[in-house]
């Protein structure tokens, strides 16, 4: 099989959190970033599923400034970038936009260019297959089709929506079924579900798009004019946050596809699954004897068909049944299955408390290494602060705090207004409110570890003020 398609580029969306995951998925580590199935994150998997049809420069992410940062860390392969490639979206406004811009991006390069657009958090089997399947969606797009890819549905789906393919017999394209699409139906409900499977012809859609960039960007001129006029502000260099500002935020299913006459389905030849919420880890793990996925330092007696997932601590369980429960060291989730979808509620109703467990875990990860919140208070924090061999923090200052500063192991190389310190182990240094500071470990064999003790009238992460900085962030 060759190894990449001329003209073929691959854009990933991954602007998401993924709330149905929480308490796992987070702000700061969005479902994508999660390794739900093996050891690679879901967008590490992602990247490298797309290798094998295109060049790595011809992928690119599609995310905000925030989350770029974090992708960035998690993409390295033997400590090199795997992927530079990113398409930055000022904020979210749904599919549409976010695919016109990036449609723009492929255009600039290569006017006839094919991009294949799919989600960043789906799990897929069977590699293989899903390589067949995008060659042949790429050959249909090459006539100026919009392709969907279809998955052939095994069960009355309800958190899914549909494609009605026409009554007309099936192309082939290399052994891969090619339909057209009579219409789009929205997310049915159990009674619909069973009627669809019965009467055949329905398939799942699964968010995954092979199109011209060219003819993306034609469709939204007659269906989305004021997205498209938007983007053409873009393309011709105008202020890409107020032009976002004046699109309207909608799906490109709902303002293009459900629209459009232009639209193929080629069905999909791979096994797919949305990893939409708990519930649907069945389609990942197996399941014990009782039905039960058990992951993490759990003992469990007698529980049966749940979904018991811990971390580092002790999690014990009796008798649970249909039962979810997800362990974290600051939050804790317990549903039923069949409630699993209302999870994004919590996180709604966190966001509106101000509770930091929307949007952060105890430990956060960072592109010098990470940091854990041990204890904090109205006008203190207590943080272990790990900073890996060779790297250093940004150039920066406060303006509501000060910082204490414990090395616990390792040596430090601390920026401390004009001074330069070296700080070792059992030895601590102080940096003053507004005083310009760098930590650095300059081991290449060693983490370095310290202990941070804020004092301030605000201990917020956004209290910061960079000067200079070897990842770039504002």
């Amino acid at each position: 099989m060759k190894t990449s398609i001329k003209g073929f580029y691959g854009m990933i969306l991954a602007g998401g959190v993924g709330t149905r995951f929480w308490p796992l998925s987070r702000v700061s580590t969005p479902k994508q970033l999660l390794k739900v199935a093996g050891e690679e994150s879901l967008l590490m998997s992602t990247v490298k599923r797309l290798k094998h049809l295109m060049p790595l420069e011809h992928i690119a992410v599609v995310t905000n400034p925030a989350q770029a940062e974090l992708m960035r860390l998690h993409l390295k392969f033997d400590k090199e970038p795997l992927l530079t490639g990113f398409v930055l979206e000022p904020f979210g406004r749904n599919t549409a936009p976010a695919i016109g811009l990036a449609a723009v991006e492929v255009v600039k390069k290569d006017p006839e260019a094919v991009m294949a657009v799919l989600p960043a958090d789906h799990l897929i089997g069977n590699n293989d297959g899903f390589c067949s399947t995008l060659r042949a969606a790429y050959e249909v797009a090459l006539d100026g089709r919009l392709v969907t890819i279809g998955i052939k549905p095994g069960s009355p789906e309800t958190g899914y929506g549909y494609i009605k393919t026409s009554g007309k017999k099936a192309s082939k394209i290399d052994k891969i079924k090619v339909r057209g699409v009579e219409k789009f139906v929205e997310k049915p409900d159990l009674k619909k579900a069973k009627k669809y499977l019965k009467d055949g012809g329905y398939f799942w859609n699964s968010g995954i798009f092979v199109w011209k960039a060219s003819a993306i960007l034609d469709e939204m001129r007659r269906h989305l004019p004021l997205v498209y006029k938007n983007l053409m502000a873009i393309k011709n260099g105008e202020d890409i946050e107020k032009a976002y500002a004046s699109m309207e935020s909608i799906s490109i299913d709902y303002g293009v596809l459900e629209k459009s006459a232009n639209v193929s389905m080629v069905e999909a030849a791979f096994e797919w699954s949305d990893i939409g919420s708990w519930s649907s880890l069945e389609d990942v793990y197996d399941t014990d004897k009782d039905g039960n996925i058990i992951k993490g330092t759990v003992v469990d007696i007698g529980s049966k068909n749940s979904f018991i997932i811990g971390s580092d601590r002790l999690v014990a369980t009796i008798g649970l049944d249909d039962i979810i429960l997800v362990d974290t060291p600051d939050a804790t989730l317990v549903c039923r299955k069949d409630r699993a979808q209302e999870v994004k509620d919590v996180v709604d109703i966190l966001k509106k408390k101000g509770h930091a467990e929307h949007e952060t875990h105890v430990t956060v990860e960072r592109p010098w290494g990470a940091y854990t919140v041990l204890e904090e208070g109205d006008l203190y924090k207590i943080k272990k602060i790990v900073v890996m061999p060779g790297m250093r923090l940004s150039l920066q200052s406060h303006a509501k705090r000060s910082e204490h500063w414990v090395v616990v192991a390792g040596e430090a190389r601390v920026t401390r207004g004009k001074e330069v310190l070296t700080v070792k182990t059992n030895e601590s240094t102080f940096i003053p409110l507004g005083v310009k500071h760098r930590l650095e470990n300059t081991s290449l064999n060693v983490s370095l570890e310290i202990i941070e003790v804020q004092n301030g009238t605000y201990v917020g992460e956004d209290d910061i003020t960079r000067y200079d900085d070897d990842f770039e962030r504002r």
